[in-house]
């Protein structure tokens, strides 16, 4: 991808790896709540971590998308997915609270940096927004769409919002230039905070509902 302005491409290409590590785990713990086989766990898990980020890569006609270019990501991915196997195998099942706090973790750290890619791309705000909420939700769309599951997307409890909220705080603390990637940080922080609320809360938006229906 590169390393976006003001942002090591170290860094960034370590946050890149967690996201997709967390996401893996993400999707393998659903693939394992639906009793899903090594193979189907390994497909969702990897569907999980790396869709995201190829739909904005082709919607951005960015080429070649980040795991194709370099297979650490399919191997991250894989690895992340067995070790949550194994953990799950020889211990206790894990809480399915679990699940949501990996998603969390993850929506933050893709979020950001989809919303930095498309930064990079010189994409007007709106659009850079729109791609780092792509980035961090889509993934986790299809996981579900696989497995027969509404999206967590569609549930009451806020979650794009916060992915929406991530990007704009990333966009407004950009110009800036804060020290050490500092907006970056914030970003992240104002994804997985208000994620996190949500979930131990069970904070939601207003209903829109028509008089009458019930």
């Amino acid at each position: 991808m590169g390393a976006p302005r003001m942002f090591s491409s170290t860094w960034f290409y370590a946050f890149d790896l967690f996201g997709t590590a967390v996401f893996a785990i993400a999707g393998a713990l659903t693939a394992g709540r639906k009793g899903m086989d090594l193979f189907g766990v390994l497909v969702v898990a990897l569907v999980t971590a790396l869709g995201g980020g190829t739909l904005r890569d082709m919607i951005l006609d960015h080429h070649p998308v980040s795991w194709i270019r370099d297979d650490t990501y399919i191997l991250v991915a894989c690895l992340a997915a067995l070790g949550t196997v194994l953990w799950v195998r020889f211990t206790r099942p894990l809480p399915s609270t679990w699940l949501l706090v990996a998603d969390a973790f993850g929506l933050a750290v893709f979020t950001v940096i989809g919303t930095e890619v498309a930064l990079q791309h010189d994409t007007p705000i709106s659009t850079a927004i729109i791609m780092g909420a792509m980035t961090g939700v889509a993934g986790g769309v299809i996981r579900d769409i696989i497995c027969n599951e509404i999206p967590l997307i569609f549930h009451k409890e806020i979650y794009a919002t916060a992915c929406l909220s991530g990007a704009v705080c990333l966009v407004v603390l950009k110009p800036f230039g804060l020290p050490g990637a500092l907006d970056t940080g914030l970003a992240m922080l104002t994804v997985l905070g208000i994620r996190l609320a949500a979930i131990r809360w069970h904070l939601a938006l207003p209903r829109f509902q028509l008089l009458g229906d019930r």
